[in-house]
């Protein structure tokens, strides 16, 4: 792993240009790593991290760092998310219950329902086919 001596706050704001200017996720994730050690109770870099993971097919790191995120943040929309989609990629009972609070959680927020929902949208584009991300977006519209 390599430490930089960059404020972790503009590692984490690079790490998110890089992602959104569609850099490689394998070469994103040691940089949410190293965000993530760095700053252990920061809910949004988990986020990332369990993202990054759940784009990479890595489902057991994907749903640990989806955990951790929705400890420290319980209304991150996307945080629950990422929990719901490791938890369906990893077999896990309880999706439907983390998917019902994310529908409340939208439900009285457009900029987080728009949020997720680009977030979902971003999720196909860049992993087409994905079915578990295809099952949550459909159980939250549904909402």
């Amino acid at each position: 792993m390599t430490t930089t001596t960059q404020p972790v706050e503009e590692l984490f704001d690079a790490g998110l240009e890089r992602y959104q200017a569609g850099e490689a996720i394998e070469t994103l994730i040691p940089v949410f790593k190293e965000v993530c050690d760095r700053s252990r109770t920061v809910s949004a870099s988990w986020t990332c991290l369990s993202w990054l993971y759940l784009l990479a097919g890595q489902t057991d790191l994907a749903l640990t760092s989806a955990q951790k995120a929705v400890k420290l943040n319980p209304q991150d929309p996307q945080a629950r998310v990422n929990l719901s989609l490791a938890m369906l990629e990893g077999g896990k009972k309880g999706v439907r219950t983390h998917v019902e609070i994310t529908q409340q959680i939208i439900m009285v927020s457009e900029e987080l329902r728009d949020e997720v929902m680009s977030n979902i949208q971003d999720g196909l584009t860049r992993k087409p086919g994905w079915k578990s991300l295809e099952r949550v977006k459909a159980w939250l519209l549904e909402g």
